[in-house]
């Protein structure tokens, strides 16, 4: 399997296994990291590589049909970069607003919080 991704000509396939390595990778990063920029990091690599499964599940290898425009991936891969930018926008200040509390970012220290 691995052998024959190597040999043939930039596909499908390879786009949605660097979407798939990106997917764990942010999995990984936000599973590990305690610090909660990293674990944003974490979220960004998650929906990165869901925006390149996206863009190679809309590409026009997989369509068969020619009669339609084919952006339903990119339109979709769209969606998910407008919404990375409000949910980073949000994040921040959120951390921003808890690093004035309680001077850390430290995601373990967010147990401490009352509300």
């Amino acid at each position: 399997m691995i052998a024959s991704l190597l040999t043939e000509p930039i596909g499908v396939a390879h786009y949605l296994v660097v979407g798939a390595v990106l997917f764990i990778t942010g999995i990984l990063c936000m599973a590990t990291k305690r610090n909660l920029l990293g674990v944003l990091m974490g979220v960004e690599l998650v929906l990165n590589g869901a925006n390149v499964n996206f863009i190679a599940i809309g590409s026009p290898y997989l369509r068969g049909d020619a009669s339609s425009v084919g952006l339903d991936g990119q339109l979709m891969a769209l969606f998910v970069i407008v919404l990375a930018a409000a949910e980073a926008a949000v994040a921040l200040a959120i951390a921003l607003n808890f690093y004035n509390t309680v001077h850390t970012i430290d995601v373990d220290a967010a147990d401490q919080l009352r509300g």
